[in-house]
């Protein structure tokens, strides 16, 4: 298992495929870096691609201080220099796309392109009326899955994020069991993560001056904080392009893998 020391914490990940593009994996919270593996198999016969478990996450060590948002960008920064992988074109789920949004506006020189779907940047819609009942609604729902972590009940927790917050009524029982058993491990990860002040917090100055390509996609199912939070990014980032993915939400890597690989490609392919 290849395993490496970044900031102090071992770090599991997999390298695969043998061609000379390079792709960075960075799942979302909850999950691992298995979240890949169908898109992995459709990338690698073409790319070079690096998939790993952040932090406190599945194979990767999990510390028992508090852990920041700020952690996590170093520790992918770290990876990418520790596999020789750079330049790299960057590719995040949910957290781990603001992850990723964070080291494109620190660390630039480490990307040649930025793909990012459905960032949980909400306190970029602080500044919208028409956003806060749904942000006060969401508020509630995230609050109430903390305190069933903080109560020692992972499973229900898990389900209730789930059912609550990421997917809809119904969809726990349609996750592979092996696939809610790593969100029921890495609730405590999560609870971590939000109870770190800074953990969602984005200043759009970051990454107005990012010079690569950048592609933000969503999916025409997600609740539409997403959507907004996507149209405050793409006004940012200078060289930004928007795809949606029709019947998608907010894990099309798992849902809807073929149109999520055919975007990547053909934004990579771009000249």
């Amino acid at each position: 298992m290849p395993t490496a020391n970044i900031n102090g914490v071992r770090l599991y990940y997999e390298v695969s495929g043998a061609g000379e593009t390079p792709l960075v994996l960075v799942h979302g919270s909850w999950c691992s870096h298995h979240d890949w593996d169908q898109v992995v198999r459709r990338l690698a016969p073409s790319f070079r691609v690096l998939t790993y478990d952040r932090r406190g996450h599945s194979q990767s060590q999990r510390l028992v201080t508090q852990g920041s948002v700020r952690e996590d960008v170093a520790d992918l920064a770290g990876l990418i220099e520790h596999t020789g992988l750079a330049p790299a074109c960057v590719v995040g789920n949910s957290f781990g796309a603001a992850i990723t949004l964070r080291l494109a506006g620190e660390r630039p020189e480490l990307f040649r392109g930025l793909i990012v779907h459905e960032p949980p940047l909400f306190p970029l819609l602080m500044d919208d009326p028409s956003m806060a009942p749904m942000l006060e609604e969401i508020g509630k729902r995230l609050g109430a899955v903390m305190e069933r972590i903080a109560s020692g009940d992972d499973a229900g927790a898990a389900e209730q994020f789930v059912e609550t917050v990421a997917l809809g009524p119904g969809s726990w029982a349609q996750l592979a069991p092996e696939f809610r058993e790593t969100l029921i491990e890495n609730a405590p990860t999560w609870l971590d993560e939000m109870r770190e002040p800074e953990a969602i917090a984005f200043d759009l100055a970051w990454i107005r001056a990012f010079p690569r390509p950048s592609l933000l996609t969503l999916g025409d199912q997600s609740p539409p904080l997403f959507p907004a939070v996507i149209g405050k990014l793409a006004g940012a980032l200078p060289n930004a392009v928007v795809v949606t993915f029709p019947g998608a939400g907010h894990i099309p890597h798992l849902t809807h893998p073929d149109a999520f690989t055919e975007a990547i490609v053909a934004f990579i392919g771009k000249p």
